[in-house]
């Protein structure tokens, strides 16, 4: 019988059994109905509470009829005004623009990311402004929902695994890649855990 990714994670790796049992995982939030409207939420996201990106989210939708998502060509030509007026600041609205400009001229076919390797992913997702590695690496585990990704500069992975390692300083790269070597095929559902614990202790602090 297949293991799964609890269990795999629980054998390898008895510290992060006990994140595992503490602390339950909430359900998933729903897929954005393409993926043209996971990267835009994601550019939107970028430094902001999860509660501000929900609200600014919804106001951007309300913007266009029948509260559906804009396709590309439409969020190309929308004014750079409108966007400031639910609470998207002229970067970010540069960086949707030029997303959207990629998706329009052809340079960014986001239907086909699905068939890529995690590296071609990234590749294809960093020629975007705005939209670095970690942006992409989200992307890879919250939107194509790939089960083996480990974001190495995820400031909130390194904070975690420091505390549940009792690691005198943060963990380098070289640290993170041994530890996070034994979680594998599930190094995502071992991020989401580490996330989740982090959550919960700052709660508790």
């Amino acid at each position: 019988m297949k293991m799964t990714p609890e269990k795999h994670l629980a054998s390898v790796d008895p510290k992060l059994a006990k994140v595992i049992k503490k602390y339950p995982l909430s359900p998933q939030r729903r897929l954005p109905r393409t993926h043209f409207e996971a990267l835009v939420e994601a550019i939107i996201s970028q430094q902001l509470s999860v509660k501000a990106v929900d609200t600014i989210f919804a106001r951007f939708v309300l913007l266009f009829p029948n509260q559906k998502f804009p396709t590309p060509e439409v969020v190309l030509k929308f004014p750079l005004s409108k966007f400031r007026k639910v609470g998207i600041s002229g970067q970010k609205a540069n960086y949707i623009k030029d997303l959207s400009g990629k998706m329009v001229s052809g340079k960014l076919k986001l239907n086909s990311l699905h068939r890529l390797e995690n590296e071609e992913v990234v590749s294809e997702l960093v020629k975007v402004k705005g939209i670095g590695r970690w942006t992409a690496e989200m992307f890879l585990m919250f939107t194509l929902r790939r089960p083996d990704v480990f974001s190495f500069g995820d400031l909130g992975l390194r904070n975690a695994i420091q505390k549940l390692y009792n690691l005198k300083a943060p963990p380098s790269e070289k640290q993170l890649s041994r530890i996070s070597k034994r979680w594998s095929p599930h190094r995502t559902t071992a991020a989401r855990y580490l996330w989740k614990s982090l959550e919960n202790s700052s709660k508790n602090s």
